[in-house]
């Protein structure tokens, strides 16, 4: 053995060997590590009712198996006999075979109605647990390795952080632009298996050049004492500067996802800039120097700010590019902060531990604990005021002086207005909100040697003050689906029930003379008189002879409720518990209270709960889950029709509002239930009666049979248009989906509808 040793000795300090296979495996093992979060959290989704916190949920279990990992990865390389070591990773590597392809484990059925979040993280550590902790560990061990190699790159090994970064990064992209497009998931789970073995042949041969690598290679880890342990002061602050962007990375994530769908192309956009700052700062000439980055960073937390304030006033595109771009700095600070003070490779693991520690406290924080302590998403705005407080330590005091000068004219501009709101008109004060977030901002980078503590007080108070609220708001309730808003409108003649940026259901109080609205409830939004959802229950019930026995999946304020004729049996499937409560109490919305006292809601993801019901036994199935702009897409796929149609009795319908400000849905509608036999007609005038200011919404509806007569005197209508799939469009199903296609397909039609009208 000594020979071969001998002989290799020089090839592995400065040949090309080494350096390929460990940056290989590198590459792969991040590659396959950001491949399976989006692809697997794509097969549970359908499960929890295509939440948004579906994904939050993941990266808590993302970060703290990643934790694990690394921690392991520290225990390997602290252990003296390398045989033993790489031993004991390729064990772990063989046993995460018994689990794969990636699939749901067996036995994970319905969720339950509470500790939601909790079942999902058993349910990822029961179906990826181990190759995922397999897979965290590699990063940080293969560097490790690296360096014992006695490579002449070993003194510096972070360029393969970068390059796992890397391949991070390439696999976030090419999941929603590539793989999800093209391939079904189980295609998909069967060529990650196939990466896998790959991954485990190179780690494998990682293993032997380590192991073949002269004795004295890595005697400088062992002896040098030169080097200055960490302090336990420089590690909570590693921990407390990676812990921010990782919470950031949660919350943004959650608020660009509430406004579109919860898919992986949303995901992954935050993600992907995420590592790619990564990649950035550990360049060995950083593309932007850290005082640039820092110079920027309160200006983008400013900018934020007003994004929340505005709300959904400004455009989708502009707002999604606002938040990630604002992230995207104020991530890239953190982490360059972080790079800056990287130890030498004695400390290398120590160092990727504290890391994933601070990612997985900002990811519990973000994504488990804030929904159950916070009533809104308060931690997002709570995450860029600790931002601030990521800025790098000084002790110099020479801008204090207008640091305290201008948060001295911040306070009183944001304290004033709460007094002088009323004589001020709206445009000059959202005006005046703007000129105090620029001086916020302006404030920060005069103070950046100033104390710290005072910039984020003062910087709390802008970032407060600039988040959306309302002194009309009754109550506002959060739950694993979302933020739901009960609240009055200015002039109190309506209530409304808003869930994230969508309005779900609106109830007048009173009249246009100010007097008290009593009993039955006159309906408005999407369900008025002359609507396209009136209009074809209309149609139903007047070719059925008997009673109709209805399904409605979606129950919002409970609208429908009023729309139930004498004798009918109608059935609710609604996912959220909290919106249930809400619509059932009559100091809220008196639809069922008043309508249907006994109306039966089912509570459940309607793809399971719908599943049970008897076979052919509703003349009308009412999807109406889509109105809301945050779409579950497992419900409009031709696995989900081909449910609903199983339950329709011989003559049954299908109604499918599709309403959405972002998404064309009504070619999605139309192919699903094409490829189930069905015809479509679609509602051709969605701005027939509307009237927002009043409360009374366009709509967009399709109805789905299998013969006009089914329909009755709807398909003779000319407010109902008989409409074929589109043979150039895919059919939506579990395993497919497009929603980048979808958008672009209703700006589109929103300019189209622009020109014609």
């Amino acid at each position: 053995m000594a020979p071969l040793t001998t002989a290799l000795a020089p090839r592995l300090r400065s040949g090309t060997l080494v350096l390929s296979v460990f940056t290989a495996a590198v590459f792969l093992s991040a590659m396959l590590l950001f491949a399976v979060q989006p692809m697997f959290a794509r097969m549970v989704l359908p499960r929890l009712g295509g939440s948004p916190s579906v994904w939050s949920v993941a990266m808590v279990f993302f970060q703290s198996l990643l934790l694990a990992g690394y921690a392991y990865a520290h225990l390997l390389t602290k252990m003296r006999q390398r045989s033993l070591a790489a031993a004991i990773h390729i064990a772990i590597l063989a046993g995460s075979a018994f689990v794969l392809p990636l699939s749901i484990a067996e036995g994970w059925g319905t969720p339950p109605a509470s500790g939601t979040a909790l079942w999902l993280i058993a349910l990822f550590t029961a179906s990826i647990g181990l190759p995922f902790f397999a897979l965290a560990a590699n990063n940080p061990l293969l560097q490790a390795w690296f360096v014992r190699t006695g490579h002449r790159e070993g003194s510096d090994p972070y360029f393969l952080y970068a390059a796992s970064n890397v391949g991070s990064f390439l696999a976030l992209l090419s999941y929603p632009l590539i793989l999800e497009p093209a391939l079904p998931l189980r295609t998909q789970g069967q060529l990650w298996t196939v990466g896998f073995a790959l991954l485990a042949i190179l780690i494998t041969g990682c293993a032997v050049l380590l192991l073949r690598s002269p004795p004295d290679a890595d005697v400088v880890l062992r002896t040098d004492t030169d080097v200055v342990r960490p302090s336990w002061l420089m590690i909570g602050r590693w921990v407390f500067v990676s812990a921010v962007p990782s919470g950031l990375l949660v919350a943004v994530t959650a608020h660009i996802s509430t406004d579109l769908t919860s898919a992986p192309l949303l995901w992954v956009m935050p993600l992907s800039l995420y590592l790619l700052t990564w990649v950035l700062v550990f360049q060995r000439r950083p593309v932007f120097s850290h005082e640039f980055i820092w110079l920027l960073q309160p200006f983008a937390v400013a900018w934020v700010a007003m994004l929340l304030y505005l709300g959904n006033r400004i455009p989708v595109l502009p707002s999604l590019a606002g938040h990630l771009l604002a992230f995207f700095i104020i991530a890239m600070a953190c982490h360059s902060e972080l790079a800056r003070g990287r130890p030498q490779p004695v400390h290398l693991t120590s160092f990727y531990v504290s890391l994933s520690f601070g990612g997985m406290v900002g990811g519990l924080f973000a994504g488990l604990l804030a929904p159950y302590i916070f009533s809104w998403i308060a931690e997002y705005p709570i995450l860029l005021v600790l931002a601030v407080l990521c800025r790098p330590l000084t002790s110099f005091r020479r801008y204090e002086t207008s640091f305290w000068i201008t948060a001295a004219a911040v306070a009183t501009i944001l304290i004033v207005p709460t007094y002088i709101e009323s004589f001020l008109t709206g445009a000059i004060f959202k005006a005046l909100d703007i000129v105090v977030l620029g001086l916020g901002a302006f404030s920060i980078v005069l103070m950046r040697d100033a104390p710290k503590s005072a910039a984020a007080v003062a910087l709390a108070l802008i970032v407060m003050r600039a988040y959306p609220t309302s002194t009309n708001h009754r109550e506002t309730v959060r739950s694993f689906f979302g933020v739901s808003q009960i609240y009055e409108t200015a002039d109190g003649h309506f209530r409304i029930l808003e869930h994230g940026s969508t309005i779900h259901g609106a109830q007048q109080l009173t009249a246009d003379d100010g007097t008290a609205v009593h009993g039955r409830p006159k309906l408005f939004t999407y369900y008025h008189d002359g609507g396209a959802m009136p209009s074809a229950i209309e149609a139903v019930r007047a070719r059925k002879t008997a009673p109709m026995r209805v399904a409605v999946i979606g129950l919002g304020a409970g609208s429908l409720a009023c729309r139930i004729a004498p004798n009918e049996t109608w059935r609710f499937f609604e996912v959220d518990p909290l919106v249930i409560e809400i619509a059932r109490d009559p100091r809220h919305f008196s639809f069922i209270s008043e309508c249907a006292p006994n109306l039966p809601v089912i509570l459940g993801d309607a793809r399971l709960t719908i599943a049970n019901e008897p076979q052919g036994f509703y003349d009308l199935i009412i999807v109406d889950a889509y109105s809301g702009d945050a779409i579950p897409v497992h419900l409009a796929t031709r696995e989900a029709m081909a449910i609903y149609k199983s339950k329709l009795a011989k003559d049954g319908v299908i109604m499918m509002h599709i309403s959405n400000r972002y998404l064309e849905l009504k070619s999605v509608a139309v192919g699903i239930a094409a490829a189930s036999g069905m015809q479509t007609w679609v509602w051709n005038d969605p701005y027939r009666g509307a009237d927002v200011a009043k409360f009374i919404y366009p709509s967009e509806v399709t109805v789905s049979a299998e013969r006009p007569e089914n329909v009755g005197a709807l398909s003779q209508s000319a407010n109902w248009s008989l409409t074929p799939p589109d043979p150039t469009l895919r059919t939506w199903t579990d395993d497919y989906s497009n929603i980048v296609g979808a958008f672009w397909r209703k700006i589109t039609q929103r300019r189209t509808s622009l020109v014609t009208r």
